[in-house]
């Protein structure tokens, strides 16, 4: 007991709880909740827990989005979209087959960015300023997940602090000439194993994906953060997250813009 003391009171909380979370990651083992003395009080507390990771999952290539839409937020009990880190680890090309079924056993088809210029200075970003510093805009597929086994039920402190349950991501083409693009009426579709199980649209997306690249800009901006040029920006799922097992084939279909293809082994 006097060791775990000792650790309490010498290494910071918040690493503590990213440690913790780490391990669960890393082993696939699912926790019920945070230790009460690790867990995060409120969204700063999350925020300082997710920053923590990196120290365990290595280098971060971007970020992500997560529920974006409002049955999205219902689903978790959160009342707004959430932000979470990409680690580097955890990206993949198109075509690739990965090992494993995340516990939340989905995949979603996403429009993403990367950006081209830093986004500095105060104050609140327009979508028109923050589409400026867009250098491209690119297909993806991303594979979320949690390290709670009843992620639904913790709670968006707790969610945050798992890095708003991101897992891993499948980078498919870059779209050059993306500027015009409706992208609020941007078709996509997900097929699985040669079925056509999801359909949407950008616009499930808040109220688009550049509006949501914009709403990280800005929640980036309020906590001391900013989008930097290189930074990839996963906006968020256009479909219903569709349900993927050991074996399956996935083709993310983007209307005139192309596919994302990936696989799960067996």
């Amino acid at each position: 007991m006097a060791a775990v003391t000792a650790s309490l009171e010498e290494t910071p909380r918040p690493e503590l709880a990213a440690r913790a979370l780490w391990d669960a990651w890393d082993s696939g083992r699912l926790l019920e909740q945070l230790p009460q003395e690790l867990r995060p009080a409120d969204t700063a507390a999350a925020h300082a827990v997710q920053a923590e990771l990196g120290r365990f999952a290595g280098g971060r290539y971007g970020w992500k989005i997560a529920a974006t839409s409002q049955a999205g937020q219902e689903h978790i009990a959160v009342d707004g979209p959430i932000a979470g880190r990409l680690f580097e680890r955890f990206r993949f090309e198109d075509g690739a087959v990965l090992a494993g079924i995340s516990h939340m056993a989905v995949v979603e088809a996403e429009i993403a960015f990367r950006m081209g210029a830093d986004l500095d200075g105060e104050g609140p970003l327009g979508v028109e300023e923050v589409l400026a510093a867009v250098e491209v805009l690119q297909l993806a597929v991303e594979i979320p997940d949690s390290r709670f086994d009843r992620f639904e039920t913790v709670g968006g402190a707790q969610l945050i602090a798992d890095d708003s349950c991101a897992g891993r991501v499948v980078l498919g083409p870059e779209i050059a000439a993306w500027r015009g693009l409706d992208l609020r009426a941007q078709r996509t579709a997900i097929s699985v194993d040669g079925e056509r199980v999801a359909e949407g649209i950008g616009a499930n997306v808040l109220e688009g994906p550049a509006e949501a690249l914009t709403w990280l800009a800005n929640d980036l901006r309020s906590r001391g953060d900013r989008l930097g040029a290189g930074d990839f920006v996963l906006t968020g799922t256009t479909t219903v997250p569709a349900a993927i097992g050991p074996g399956s084939r996935v083709v993310a279909e983007y209307e005139g813009l192309g596919q994302v293809r990936l696989g799960f082994e067996s």
